[in-house]
């Protein structure tokens, strides 16, 4: 079973949907955080999503507004106003369930150690409050996993890549707090791009594919990736269901919170004595492509 805390986002949205089509991943509910949108946008961005792609009954909570210590920024400027690019869904008919989202991810896997997978694609802000809450959630999950991070260059500075960047504080914590991140970033992520014939490919999807999935991707704007969008989230989805795609390498990672020009930076030293990461450094692209686009066309639309 899988807690995905996120903050949709079209890369969060497009994560969602594989994770509603691939059939060994249930998911125990979606929590929501500020990042690329506003809180409120994220929220109901998730629960359209969960509804659209057949979800619907997954609860979905709300959670951190904004970043532990720093204003609340966003990225507006590559998901678009609403956080869905070009994409509208039809209104989910619900709200969110009552209560915080940090409330959620402790009591959920309090209730059932060994059992939860807790994917993070979003800035890690509920994820530092939930472990200071309950240290003892970093023994009781069975695996932890981020889209986050590189040991290589940022994608919204030079060092930093935008969900560390965002609450770097919250990052140190999670990076500390006792547990392996299985972290899967830029160094990957940036592998998995939607060029032109993945997009026809995703044009035989039905209406997952004229609804959500290309009009969400033709207005993914970031200069700092080239010409086709990569699907940063969906990677960190796709390791839980077939890991074997992803070349991994134990690491100590720290996470740089005062430099002036590297606020955000996961330092990331493979040689360390002591690990607390593991870190995506390969993708089998086409395997990648081949099986979350074959879990899109198990959507139910």
């Amino acid at each position: 079973m899988i807690i995905h805390d996120c903050d949709p986002g079209i890369d969060d949205a497009l994560a969602i949907a594989f994770a509603a089509g691939y059939p060994g991943i249930e998911l125990a509910g979606i929590t929501t955080v500020a990042g690329n949108v506003g809180l409120e946008l994220t929220t109901l961005n998730a629960l359209s999503v969960a509804a659209f792609t057949g979800v619907g009954k997954v609860p979905v909570t709300a959670g951190s507004a904004g970043p532990l210590l720093r204003p609340a920024l966003d990225a507006r400027s590559v998901h678009g106003e609403t956080g869905l690019g070009g994409a509208v869904l039809p209104d989910p008919g619900r709200e969110p369930e009552p209560g915080h989202a940090v409330d959620f991810i402790t009591r959920t896997i309090a209730d059932r150690p060994g059992e939860i997978t807790l994917v993070a694609t979003g800035p890690l802000t509920n994820i530092a409050l939930a472990v200071k809450r309950e240290p003892r959630i970093t023994e009781w999950v069975k695996s932890f996993v981020i889209m986050g991070g590189s040991a290589g260059r940022g994608n919204v500075t030079p060092a930093a890549e935008y969900n560390i960047w965002a609450d770097p504080e919250a990052a140190s914590i999670v990076f500390g707090a006792g547990w392996t991140v299985n972290m899967i970033g830029l160094d990957v992520t940036l592998l998995a791009r939607a060029t032109p014939d993945i997009q026809q490919r995703m044009a035989s999807l039905g209406e997952l594919g004229s609804q959500l999935l290309l009009p969400a991707i033709s207005q993914y704007f970031s200069s700092a990736e080239g010409d086709y969008p990569a699907v940063h989230d969906v990677c960190a989805m796709v390791y839980v269901a077939e890991p074997s795609l992803f070349g991994m390498r134990p690491a100590h990672v720290a996470v740089e919170t005062t430099g002036r020009w590297t606020s955000g930076m996961t330092v990331t030293e493979f040689s360390a004595p002591e690990v607390n990461a593991s870190v995506a450094m390969d993708l089998d692209a086409q395997g990648f492509w081949d099986l979350t686009l074959d879990t899109y066309a198990r959507v139910g639309v």
